[in-house]
């Protein structure tokens, strides 16, 4: 262990979602890791989830490295795999042959550390949130990151006992309140919005055909847009409280929820080390309190 590490069992760790985006938090992830900050326990949201569970498998780097290396590949995630599969994001190489082969999710580490980690995603036929623990790393831990990161419209729900699962960030954006219900009181929160960015509404009418099927899905995108409002609004209510202390970009990320882009996954992935530096001190000063 280093000696300069903050071991903080008591202090949670929330990561929004975003797609792409997520690179910030991933640069934001490797820098705490180069820190030596361990937290009491990890909720995630779609790329939250995926991303975010190497945080717990001590594999820093790995975000960027296999996003710059298959952002561009076919196989990876694109129009074409949504016209074959039904899922823009490839589900077999996605979550088998990428973390098994190509670039391994260290399933040993994963499971070695004893953060408790938590996946977000939203049951389809109820269009409420559910909260899975993943304690081993195993195919239904990929299983349900993937239905964390299975955006509506150009993903198909995940069948996981029975049930069908989509997006964690459909019903819950920030499971702030859910960490502190599990007893974290003082948190650090990863947003991939800068501050200031509220949700406009969304405009369904152009997805119902694709949304058939799915009405608690597409009830729940229609209020979406006011959750999410609400839940930024309290994350910076808890922030002015000092429970909570919030990694956000600087400015808008140059980088969507989906890009092909190696410049701008690279560019998202610095900007979210640099927050991360730049930010020590205040990071530190404030754990330092809890």
């Amino acid at each position: 262990m280093r000696r300069d590490s903050f071991q903080l069992p008591t202090c949670g760790l929330v990561l929004q979602g975003g797609g792409m985006r997520g690179l910030f938090t991933a640069g934001v992830l490797d820098a705490l890791d180069g820190m030596g900050v361990r937290f009491g326990g990890i909720i995630g949201v779609s790329a939250g989830a995926a991303f975010g569970c190497n945080y717990k498998s001590h594999q820093p780097g790995r975000v960027l490295r296999y996003n710059l290396r298959f952002c561009r590949d076919r196989r990876y995630w694109g129009l074409g795999s949504l016209l074959r599969t039904g899922d823009i994001f490839n589900a077999e190489f996605c979550y088998r042959t990428l973390p098994k082969v190509l670039d391994p999710w260290d399933g040993p580490a994963f499971e070695a550390d004893p953060t408790p980690f938590w996946a977000v995603a939203t049951d389809a036929d109820t269009g409420e949130p559910v909260y899975p623990k993943l304690e081993k790393a195993d195919e239904a831990a990929c299983d349900w990151i993937r239905a964390s990161s299975s955006m509506p419209v150009v993903s198909r729900p995940v069948c996981i006992g029975g049930r069908r699962y989509l997006d964690g960030g459909i019903a819950d954006s920030i499971p702030l309140p859910k960490m502190q219900s599990l007893g974290f009181a003082r948190n650090v929160v990863v947003l991939t919005q800068p501050a200031g960015y509220r949700k406009g509404p969304a405009r369904l009418w152009p997805f119902r055909p694709w949304l058939r099927g799915l009405p608690a899905v597409e009830a729940a995108l229609a209020r979406r847009s006011d959750e999410y409002n609400r839940a930024v609004d309290f994350v910076e209510a808890e922030e002015a409280k000092g429970n909570v202390f919030v990694f956000r970009p600087p400015a808008k990320l140059p980088i969507g929820r989906l890009s092909r882009s190696r410049r701008a996954v690279q560019a998202a992935y610095d900007i979210g080390r640099e927050t991360a530096v730049r930010r020590q001190a205040a990071l530190r000063d404030w754990l330092g309190e809890s």
